[in-house]
């Protein structure tokens, strides 16, 4: 989750929050790629997750990446919290799952890179002390009691109010890991298509990169455990944004939509003020309880746009998020996924024509089929594994037509990205029905291999 968002003035005006988000309106030439992913590290011995000081720990593999590698500290409260280095971030998720948030890239042969690099420097901190981290979309043995707390504040306010709002909001925060590519838009109108798009087909990519089919220490019954769990954890601030398909979309319905999101926290000095449920809309008449008397700053709003979890997201930016954390070649294969869907206008057209004709009520139920059945489902005549298909074609059209070469024009284009899903079509199985099938044989129902098979 983010780190504090950085926003200058006061909001005198609503047009102010409409403007931050229009900002992000990039000529095509200026588009980026953000990778993000997030993985559970554990001890090698006890199979244990990580705490967040002591000799095997979380703060090692920080105080490590900074000492080692160069990375400048992030500190909140005194602790180690984070990392940052040439536009990208280490942070940490609430139960001590490390992610990288890459740096906004041209190309997918440079955020690939980029992952490469920060796993290799992982592990080589890591391995000294004995600790490994396991790329899987949800901790295929820990219980809720099992997991640390990390010291960061807002997580403890989101710890208190889970429960109030939904069933597994600790189950997310704790015990899941996504990855997930942000990109661009040129205008308005681009955003909504991309949007559209985006939230359309994010059950094919559940299904594609399904990999949490355990939990406790068993089968779950999905799939997408992880996705499952986003289903029941806050109505308010999750979901597949029914609205978003609706003509009049843009800017300001999104605007309007985040300021209908009950409140986290706002931050000052330092520190996190408990907002939980309380109303921005009260903010910007400076009626906020937690703060009587003042109205946000665009810091505020832009700390209040990362406590909105839906499937897709608006900020200056467009986040993906709807596929589980997997192995190392994977995490290159996400954004390979989006950027050919959507950094190519053909193509987007292509991929709007296969989706602009299902309603809410399909989508939705996309969704469901994704997190349950992943590439064997079926919904209203939908076949997943032949839609599946059909989008990464249209993804790799996409970055045939994009033609960004690799480092010294070695590579022709960044088409072989998607290999990983090209292997996933041609075996119908997903990783999850993977680690399903070894489970059932190799493993005899232990699910404890999984940490040697799934390490990076």
């Amino acid at each position: 989750m983010s780190i504090p968002q950085s926003g200058e003035g006061f909001i005198e005006k609503p047009e102010q929050m409409v403007d931050y988000l229009a900002s992000g309106c990039k000529p095509k030439a200026d588009w980026r790629i953000g990778t993000e992913h997030e993985k559970f590290g554990y001890c090698k011995d006890t199979l244990k997750p990580l705490p967040y000081s002591g000799e095997r720990s979380i703060l090692t593999v920080l105080e490590g990446l900074r000492d080692e590698y160069g990375w400048s500290p992030i500190l909140e409260a005194g602790n180690l919290i984070g990392l940052n280095k040439n536009g990208a971030n280490v942070s940490l998720e609430p139960g001590g799952q490390l992610e990288l948030s890459g740096a906004p890239l041209e190309t997918i042969h440079e955020t690939c890179d980029e992952v490469n690099t920060h796993l290799r420097e992982v592990r080589s901190v890591a391995d000294r002390v004995g600790v490994g981290f396991i790329g899987l979309g949800a901790a295929p043995t820990w219980h809720h009691e099992e997991m640390p707390v990390m010291p960061k504040g807002r997580y403890k306010l989101m710890t208190d109010y889970m429960d109030q709002v939904g069933s597994m909001g600790k189950s997310m925060m704790y015990r899941t890991c996504t990855v997930q590519v942000n990109l661009d838009f040129s205008s308005e109108a681009d955003m909504v298509q991309k949007m559209r798009v985006a939230l359309a087909l994010q059950p094919v990519a559940t299904a594609l990169f399904a990999n949490s089919p355990f939990f406790e220490g068993g089968l779950n019954g999905h799939r997408s455990w992880r996705s499952r769990i986003w289903r029941d954890l806050d109505a308010d601030r999750t979901g597949m944004l029914p609205f978003v398909f609706e003509d009049g979309f843009g800017f300001e319905a999104w605007v309007d939509y985040a300021l209908d999101v009950p409140m986290y926290f706002v931050y000052r000095d330092g520190k996190y003020l408990n907002a939980l449920g309380q109303s921005f809309r009260d903010f910007l008449k400076g009626q906020l309880p937690a703060l009587p008397g003042q109205i946000p700053t665009l810091g505020d709003w832009a700390d209040h746009l990362t406590t909105i979890f839906p499937e897709a997201r608006v900020k200056q930016f467009i986040e993906m998020r709807g596929a589980d954390g997997g192995p190392w070649r994977r995490l290159c294969a996400l954004p390979a996924f989006w950027v050919g869907l959507c950094y190519d206008q053909t193509t987007l057209d292509a991929a709007w024509d296969l989706v602009k004709d299902w309603d809410a009520e399909t989508r939705e139920n996309l969704r469901i089929a994704a997190s349950q059945n992943g590439l064997n489902a079926s919904v209203d005549g939908i076949n997943f594994s032949e839609l599946a298909k059909e989008v990464v074609a249209l993804a790799h059209q996409g970055l045939e037509k994009r033609g960004r070469k690799g480092a010294n024009g070695l590579l022709a284009n960044e088409t072989h990205f998607l290999n990983a899903l090209h292997d996933t079509l041609a075996s119908g199985k997903s990783p999850a029905d993977e680690l399903i099938d070894l489970y059932n044989t190799e493993w005899q129902q232990d699910v404890s291999p999984i940490f040697k098979a799934m390490s990076y």
